[in-house]
């Protein structure tokens, strides 16, 4: 079965990395542009980990993942080696209402995944293969940042001061649309 595409608000949600290697570093990253409501539990960091830590005040624990470690919350991701601890904090968050689990590399045990993603200002584009290509799905990410260009910031910037100001309604939906058709249009003509 496939992954439904959601983007979740991570305002009040708290998230627990189990890893402290290039795979936590990986996911931490992706991560931190969401949120920094997030701790970690290793027995080493990597440097780049350890320094990510630092540079955005976020809690850890320097010990063994022990059970009960994932209680209280919302999100928890397994970036570990250990493919039988994985399974096992899989299994524990089932005994937690509402917790969502990813066990890098076990999809199986995925709650939810990972996707390619681009992210400029405002604007996410979440890329997914359902874990079939990671590579592909990475790859195309790359292809697809080069088409989108820099002024998109600004202009969502506009868009979104327009809502704010418009009365809602059909003459601003279509305003909108035609703004959005004509901006993205323009992009051919940029090249």
């Amino acid at each position: 079965m496939a992954y439904f595409p959601a983007f979740l608000k991570f305002d009040d949600k708290s998230i627990l990395i189990v890893g402290g290697g290039y795979v936590a570093l990986e996911k931490l990253e992706h991560l931190l542009n969401f949120s920094s409501n997030i701790t970690l539990i290793a027995r080493d960091f990597s440097d780049k980990v350890k320094a990510l830590i630092d540079e955005n005040s976020l809690t850890y624990f320097k010990k063994d993942y022990q059970i009960g470690d994932a209680k209280g919350f919302d999100i928890v991701i397994a970036a570990i080696d250990d493919f039988s601890l994985q399974e096992s904090i899989y299994f524990e968050t089932r005994d937690y209402n509402n917790t969502l689990c990813n066990c890098v590399d076990l999809q199986k045990y995925c709650d939810f995944i990972f996707p390619a993603y681009i992210k400029k200002g405002d604007l996410t584009v979440a890329i997914s293969t359902s874990g079939s290509s990671p590579a592909f799905a990475k790859n195309f990410k790359e292809y697809l940042k080069n088409l989108i260009p820099s002024s998109v910031e600004d202009f969502l910037k506009e868009v979104k001061a327009l809502r704010t100001t418009m009365p809602k309604g059909r003459e601003r939906m279509e305003f909108l649309d035609k703004k959005a058709k004509d901006y993205i249009k323009s992009w051919s003509k940029d090249s």
